[in-house]
C-alpha cells in the first residue's frame, strides 16, 4: 500500500455576516455574552433563494481544484460529511456530484456530526492507500441557521452555529501524506447533543408532519456541560493518540486545527498540552460552529494565509454528537 495526501484545499461560505449586535437585537443576549463563552463574534447564514449544502460543496470544490490543477473530471470518488443534507434522502453526495456534472462515480454520505470531516477522511485515505481510487474529493458542508430558533428561548444554540463549506482533494503519494487516523465513539451520550427528529423510530402519526403540533424535537438540543465536559478529555487524549502513533511529541506540531466547537475549548487544550499560539489555528471567531465544515473551512484559510507549508505536520482533532471523536496527523 502506497500514502495518500493532500494536493488541494478550498472553501465557501455564504455573503450573510450575523454580528452577535444582530442577534442581540432579537433575543435576549449580547455581544459580551456570546463572546465570553464562546468567543464567536460573527457567523455566515445562507439565503435560502440561492444557496444549498450542494452547491456550497461545489463553489469550495472549484476553488480546491483550481489552486491543485486539476479538473472536475479528475474526481473519481466523493465522501461527504454533513448532519443537514438537502433532503432527507438522498445524501447530498450525489447532489454535489450533480452539480459538477460527474457521472457514475461513488458518493458516499457521512454522519459523524462535528467529526465528520475526519471520518470522511479517513475513508478517503484507506482508498487511495489500497489504489481503488486516484483522486478523492473529502467534503464537509452544512447549514445549520435555517434550522436555529433565534429567540431567547434558543439562544444557547442559536449563538453557537452558522453556514459553510470545506473541502480536500487526496491523491496518491509514494512519500507519507496523511500519516494515520483515529476514529471513535460513544453512544451512551447520543442524546447529550442531538436533533431527535425526523427520526424513523416513532409512531406514524408523528412522522407525518400534518399531524404535529409540537415541533421541539425537530430543534437542536445540547447539554452544553456534558459536551464540554467529554470534549476537553477525547480532545486531548485523541491528539495524543496519533502523536504516539507516529512517534511524535507536541512538539512536532507545527499547526494543530481543532473542530471550531467553542474556542473556550480549543484555548483550554492550548494550555493543557502546552501549545504555543503559532501552533494553533482558530477561526470560530468569524464563523461560529459549522460543524462538519469548520475543520476544511479552517485549513483552507490557515494554508491561504501561508500558515501550513511544506512538511510541516498538521494535526486534526474533532468532538461532537454521538459522541463521536476523531484526529488526523498529516506531513504536508
Amino acid at each position: 500500500m502506497g500514502y495518500s495526501k493532500i494536493v488541494g484545499l478550498g472553501h465557501h461560505v455564504p455573503e450573510t455576516v450575523i454580528t452577535n449586535e444582530y442577534l442581540a437585537s432579537i433575543m435576549d443576549t449580547s455581544n459580551e455574552w456570546i463572546v465570553e463563552r464562546t468567543g464567536i463574534h460573527e457567523r455566515r447564514f445562507i439565503d435560502p433563494s440561492k444557496d444549498t449544502v450542494a452547491n456550497m460543496a461545489a463553489k469550495a470544490t472549484r476553488m480546491a481544484l483550481e489552486r491543485a490543477g486539476l479538473t472536475e473530471k479528475d474526481i473519481d470518488l466523493i465522501v461527504f460529511a454533513t448532519i443537514t443534507p438537502d433532503y432527507f434522502f438522498p445524501g447530498s453526495g450525489v447532489l454535489l456530484q450533480r452539480e459538477l456534472g460527474l457521472e457514475g462515480i461513488p458518493a458516499i454520505d457521512i454522519r459523524n456530526a462535528c467529526s465528520g470531516f475526519i471520518y470522511a477522511l479517513s475513508v478517503a485515505d484507506q482508498f487511495i492507500k489500497n489504489g481503488t481510487y486516484k483522486t478523492a474529493l473529502v467534503v464537509g458542508a452544512e447549514i445549520q441557521s435555517t434550522a436555529l430558533d433565534l429567540t431567547t428561548r434558543g439562544r444557547s444554540t442559536a449563538v453557537i452555529f452558522g453556514d459553510g463549506a470545506g473541502v480536500a482533494i487526496l491523491q496518491p503519494s509514494d512519500k507519507p501524506g496523511v500519516l494515520s487516523t483515529h476514529l471513535h465513539s460513544d453512544g451512551k451520550y447520543a442524546e447529550e447533543l442531538y436533533v431527535r427528529d425526523p427520526g424513523s423510530s416513532r409512531p406514524r402519526s408523528e412522522r407525518q408532519p400534518e399531524q404535529i403540533l409540537d415541533t421541539s424535537t425537530y430543534k437542536v438540543y445540547m447539554n452544553g456541560n456534558q459536551v464540554f465536559k467529554h470534549a476537553i478529555v477525547r480532545f486531548t487524549e485523541v491528539i495524543q493518540e496519533a502523536l504516539d502513533a507516529n512517534d511524535m511529541t507536541k512538539d512536532d506540531i507545527n499547526l494543530l486545527i481543532p473542530h471550531q466547537a467553542n474556542l473556550r475549548i480549543s484555548q483550554y487544550i492550548q494550555q493543557k498540552m502546552g501549545l504555543s499560539d503559532e501552533q494553533v489555528y482558530n477561526n470560530i471567531m468569524r464563523y461560529g460552529n459549522t460543524t462538519a465544515a469548520s475543520i476544511p473551512i479552517a485549513m483552507s484559510e490557515a494554508w491561504a494565509e501561508g500558515k501550513i507549508k511544506e512538511n510541516d505536520v498538521i494535526c486534526l482533532a474533532a468532538f461532537g454528537s454521538g459522541f463521536t471523536w476523531a484526529s488526523a496527523l498529516i506531513r504536508w
